[in-house]
């Protein structure tokens, strides 16, 4: 394999040009292509990347034989066609979040990439950001026991989606994080939601959760409310956190704070719950861009041979999860079990070698870490630098 992995991203719109940024930033990457229908957005990026190959053509980067990856950041209903065409070409696919319409899809993309040892990658970004990594650090040490349950507001004004509801285009952020602290999928999943603008597709929606030992995880997403919320309670039998994704700073906040119950009792009168207002405290992380950990994670990944933190087995599960969101909402809110995967829920590796080579995150603070020691999960990619100091 050539020391520069040459790249191509497909779909200049909203997303597109952060991901052009962020490869295009990174050493041993050559932006290679940029494709778009729109030749005018082509247009004004080449005024910022004058040495990139712009085109309309699609098949121009699947005929080219120097190219070693193609990175699909389109709407939904597009993914499953480009992504299969790139795999088909021989070419590592990265494919924006969620990876396809359809369970049927990605098992269809996961077959492909399988059979020709290919890497496939989905972009689950906030698995890449430091303080969820570190949010996984606390909550497998134990720090704030038990979890009971999740809840999370995604919520802000638009931006309103044609070919999907505000369920699929802003939910996948916090099942994402949901699955990857639980390290299991849910048992079940009812959705609820309205349309107040688009006929037909909702624009409010709550979804909810049910895992196994009663744990619960609640998701509110709306493209209909005045202020950007991005925030994430999770609740434990100890301690209990609070993530504020937009916060300047104190993103990660740890409550020490639960409820008792009397050890013993004889009669209910003796019978009192016992409140525990302990500390609130805000470890110190150290920041780097989530999506650019993210595009280096896809080159390394290429390199090794792993398997992604969030490869095509995660991207199914998340379309499982969406597509029952779907059907519920479709019969009033009505719960639709889920099948359970044919494996336990993980993270796999190939070689057991995939790294996050930066941006892990963990660095410093107050929040509980022991000095020099960092979770390494058994069964996803290893975290290089995730030392706390």
């Amino acid at each position: 394999m050539n020391s520069v992995l040459n790249v191509g991203v497909v779909g200049c719109g909203y997303w597109g040009p952060n991901l052009i940024r962020n490869f295009r930033a990174l050493s041993g990457c050559r932006l290679k292509f940029i494709c778009d229908r729109d030749e005018a957005r082509l247009r004004h990026l080449k005024t910022l990347y004058p040495e990139v190959e712009a085109t309309t053509r699609f098949e121009q980067l699947i005929e080219c034989k120097s190219l070693d990856a193609i990175v699909v950041a389109t709407p939904v209903g597009t993914h499953h066609n480009l992504a299969l065409a790139s795999l088909r070409a021989g070419k590592h696919t990265f494919v924006e979040k969620p990876l396809a319409r359809s369970v049927a899809e990605c098992e269809d993309l996961i077959r492909e990439s399988t059979q020709r040892s290919l890497t496939l990658m989905v972009g689950h970004t906030f698995l890449y950001s430091p303080v969820v990594r570190r949010i996984k650090e606390i909550v497998d040490r134990g720090d704030i026991g038990d979890i009971r349950y999740i809840a999370s507001r995604r919520l802000n004004l638009g931006l309103y989606q044609k070919d999907i509801n505000v369920t699929w285009d802003l939910a996948p952020h916090d099942i994402s994080i949901i699955l990857y602290i639980l390290e299991e999928t849910p048992l079940s999943v009812n959705c609820r939601g309205s349309a107040h603008v688009t006929p037909g597709v909702e624009d409010v929606t709550s979804l909810n959760l049910e895992f196994r030992r009663q744990r619960t995880a609640q998701i509110h997403s709306s493209w209909l409310d005045p202020r950007k919320v991005r925030e994430m309670t999770i609740v434990g039998s100890m301690r209990m956190i609070v993530y504020d994704d937009v916060a300047p700073h104190e993103k990660l906040r740890i409550f020490d704070t639960r409820v008792e119950t009397p050890p013993h009792y004889d009669t209910f009168a003796e019978f009192h719950y016992s409140y525990h207002y302990g500390d609130v405290y805000a470890p110190y992380i150290k920041q780097e861009e989530p999506l650019k950990v993210e595009c280096q994670h896809f080159l390394d990944c290429i390199r090794s041979g792993s398997q992604p933190l969030s490869g095509g087995r995660q991207a199914l599960e998340m379309v499982r999860i969406l597509e029952a969101s779907t059907a519920s909402l479709k019969n009033q809110g009505a719960p639709i079990l889920l099948t359970p995967p044919a494996e336990p829920f993980a993270q796999d590796t190939k070689s057991g070698n995939g790294k996050l080579r930066s941006g892990s995150g963990s660095h410093g603070g107050n929040g509980g870490a022991k000095n020099g020691s960092a979770h390494r999960g058994k069964s996803h990619p290893a975290v290089a630098g995730a030392t706390a100091h």
